[in-house]
């Protein structure tokens, strides 16, 4: 535990001026903003709707969702994992990291829960900073029914779901970037294959959830709040979260393998 806290923390060092680490505050904090700017500026318009506390919630809240599942968390993702690994890659360090006298096992899982702990951040700030901006809304805008429903926990459903989602992407593109150094051939993978998950959920292929990249799309159709439904009424452990566990776990080991024989080159 010892070596993998001082791998953990080495890895906090070496990228807390990377754009990576970054992204994971600014990215839940322009997207929320803008999204609650929105709200703000076109209030006149929404509150014609007569919305109940629910309905506005879920219109507030499915703004960032929709933006998040679809498109930007599966590119966010890529980037990340490419992001911790090419550290390493550009200054070829990989030879030095391993020579350290710490378990190798641990510098390479220290790598890989660095970049989870990177989305779990970012995706806790989304739910965080939703809660908090949509009370926000409600104090500039009297006439705003957020106050009538409390969405904290359809909140941590929700992006609890969208983050267990990712972690298949991750570890693929996490074996991609461990494979090749430049950025554009795990990022092309990255870009055709989301271009298909985005497409197969679409069109609800019943074979979607086997494509890792359609897992945070699948994911937010099912946490979609229904009209007159109960928003709660949704399992977040489902066929995908349970596919998206497994590949992080296969992916996870053979990464391991990979590099293992980079310390030794």
């Amino acid at each position: 535990m010892r070596s993998l806290y001082i791998s953990i923390f080495s890895e906090f060092y070496k990228s807390r001026k990377t754009l990576a680490f970054w992204a994971a505050i600014l990215l839940p904090v322009v997207i929320c903003s803008l999204v609650t700017f929105g709200f703000y500026s076109n209030s006149d318009k929404i509150l014609k709707m007569g919305y109940p506390g629910l309905m506005l919630w879920a219109r507030y809240s499915g703004a960032t969702l929709n933006v998040m599942g679809m498109l930007i968390m599966p590119f966010y993702v890529i980037f990340m994992a490419f992001s911790v690994n090419n550290i390493e890659h550009k200054n070829d360090t990989w030879k030095t990291l391993f020579a350290q006298p710490l378990n190798k096992f641990s510098i390479y899982a220290a790598k890989y829960l660095y970049a989870v702990l990177l989305i779990f951040i970012c995706l806790a700030l989304f739910a965080a900073l939703t809660f908090g901006l949509g009370y926000l809304l409600q104090a500039l805008v009297p006439k705003y029914t957020f106050n009538q429903y409390n969405p904290s926990t359809v909140l941590i459903n929700s992006y609890t779901k969208l983050f267990l989602s990712s972690l298949g992407i991750l570890s693929l593109q996490f074996i991609l970037s461990l494979i090749w150094a430049d950025f554009l051939k795990p990022m092309g993978v990255g870009f055709i294959g989301t271009i298909m998950g985005i497409v197969t959920a679409s069109l609800n292929w019943k074979y979607a959830y086997l494509i890792p990249y359609s897992l945070p799309a699948l994911a937010l159709q099912i946490t979609k709040v229904k009209p007159g439904g109960d928003p709660l009424a949704f399992e977040i452990f489902t066929k995908e979260i349970y596919t998206s566990l497994i590949y992080a776990l296969v992916l996870f080991i053979i990464g391991y393998f990979i590099v293992s024989k980079k310390s030794i080159k």
